[in-house]
């Protein structure tokens, strides 16, 4: 856990002078991962009376297009 967002300011600058000339970025040989690229994202919030909040993003283009569903 990070106590204070000047902790993790300082650990930014910490690893950004150990490794900031390194292109890649080291990694351990069994490390992986994934890229997303989302073309529709939605958020939502629920609320107690059921009128929830539903907000969708989808790329259009370059663009983000937002609007609201029903609940």
């Amino acid at each position: 856990m990070i106590g204070s967002r000047e902790e993790l300011e300082a650990r930014e600058t910490a690893l950004a002078s150990e490794f900031g000339s390194q292109d890649p970025l080291p990694r351990p040989a069994n490390w992986g991962g994934y890229i997303l690229r989302p073309h529709r994202l939605e958020f939502w919030q629920g609320r107690p009376s059921r009128l929830h909040d539903r907000i969708v993003y989808e790329l259009e283009g370059s663009a983000w297009r937002r609007s609201r569903l029903a609940p």
